[in-house]
């Protein structure tokens, strides 16, 4: 058994402009863990958005714990809010925008697990709207 809390998870800002912590990584645990996906704690201050990214052979689940926003997957937009699970695909450009008063909080499960070697990291559309401040 193997047991993780977010409180005790050390944060960092990831590329995509989220505060993340890796809960469940299976490259990170030493061999503990039969796990193909990995598992993350993310949070958004209120008013920010993660910067349009896609990752190419994983697909991604966003589960919000907390807070509410507008998930942007290639041309859809949908509302996300607590309770909700979204299925991302492998090469989707991705982002998500905080559009609530408070933190946005959410679980980010990609299977299979997250590399930095398969993230490709920022659309050039996302390195425009960060650099002008939209993001």
């Amino acid at each position: 058994m193997l047991v993780k809390d977010i409180r005790e998870c050390s944060y960092f800002a990831a590329e995509d402009g989220s505060i993340l912590c890796e809960l469940l990584h299976p490259l990170r645990e030493g061999g503990k863990i039969a796990l193909q996906c990995s598992i993350a704690h993310a949070r958004i201050p209120a008013g920010k958005s993660t910067i349009p990214h896609k990752l190419q052979e994983s697909a991604e689940v966003y589960y919000i714990l907390e807070g509410e926003g507008v998930l942007h997957v290639d041309k859809e937009i949908v509302n996300v809010k607590p309770g909700r699970a979204v299925y991302v695909p492998p090469g989707a450009v991705q982002y998500l925008e905080n559009t609530g008063d408070g933190e946005l909080s959410f679980l980010c499960i990609v299977d299979p697990m997250w590399t930095a070697e398969q993230d490709r990291g920022q659309t050039q559309e996302g390195r425009m709207r960060h650099k002008h401040g939209a993001a």
